[in-house]
This record gives C-alpha cells, structure tokens and sequence, in this order.
C-alpha cells in the first residue's frame, strides 16, 4: 500500500508511452521507492542488530583509547553518566538517506554499472563507520567534560555533522572511482 503510488505512476508510464519511454524513466521512477517508509516492523528489525552493533564496537574503540566504558547491549555506562543507543541513534534514518544520495551520486557520475554497484553499496559501511564516529566523540566527550557537553545542541549538531562527513566520503570514494576507472 505504501509504495503503490511508485507503481500506478510506472504502470500509466508504461501504458501511456510505452517501454521505451518506461525504459528512460526507470530510475526516476525507481528512485521514489526512496520516498516510501519502511513499514515499521522492517525497521525495528534492522535498527535493533544496528544499534547494538554500534554500540559494541563505539565501546570497543572508547576502550582502545584508554577511556572506562562498560557496555549492556544498547546501555553504555561511562563513571559519571549512562547512555543508550536509542532507535533514532542506529543511524538507520541517515544510512537511508545516504542509500538514495549513493544512488543518484552513482548514477550521475559513474559509467559503469560495477562501480555503480560498489558506489551504492558502500553506502552502507560509509554510514555505519559515520554514526559509531558520532557515539564515539558523544562517548569522549561525557567522559572529559561530563554528560552535559554529550548531550543537547552537540547531540543535534553531531547528526548533522555527521551525514555532512558521510556525504563527503561518499563523494571522494566517486571521485576515486572515477580516476581508477580511467
């Protein structure tokens, strides 16, 4: 039902102009399905396993770097203050936006359908490494400056800031490809 819109507009498409037209129009079309929530029963299951492993490898790297963390699945717990991976911080919401930004940077640079595929595909990592970054710093800051510093504006400009490096790597990865590819 959600994503029907996406359908009636490529079956008119098709009907109205026929496949060559359906043909030009394919990515467009598809690119809509980006307009389209995921039900909320897929979300849960793929933000659950994200943030947990989120949350596992930030306390993980917060450890390497000689800071007290201690982890119970979603839960980390620094001595002055405890913070959850919520949902919203899974980074699933960004790794979606970057999904479709992936798609068009992909298909308005690169050529070839391979380094399209890896362009599209390596969305998924690039978010992923983004948002551990951002419980990462949100960690070293509640640890040297306490739970205050972690929380309120830096926890929104940190979101931000984040899609914005996500973004960026994005981009210098379509650039490499690009080189590599002549």
């Amino acid at each position: 039902m959600r994503s029907s819109l996406v359908f009636l507009l490529a079956g008119i498409i098709l009907f109205w102009c026929g496949r060559e037209v359906m043909k030009l129009t394919a990515l467009p079309v598809g690119f809509l399905f980006f307009m389209v929530p995921l039900p909320y029963i897929v979300y849960d299951a793929m933000a659950f396993p994200l943030k947990l492993f989120v949350a596992k490898y930030s306390v993980l790297s917060l450890k390497l770097m000689g800071i007290t963390v201690l982890r119970e699945g979603n839960i980390i717990m620094f001595p002055q203050t405890v913070f959850e991976v919520a949902d919203a911080c899974s980074g699933l919401r960004s790794l979606m936006s970057l999904l479709a930004l992936a798609v068009a940077v992909a298909f308005m640079t690169q050529k070839s359908p391979g380094r399209r595929l890896i362009l599209i595909v390596s969305a998924l990592p690039i978010a992923i490494f983004t948002n551990m970054l951002r419980v990462i710093v949100t960690g070293v800051l509640a640890q040297y400056y306490g739970a205050a510093a972690a929380e309120g504006f830096f926890h929104e400009f940190a979101g931000l800031a984040v899609f914005a490096v996500a973004m960026l790597l994005l981009l210098a990865e379509s650039a490499l490809l690009r080189r590599w590819g002549r």
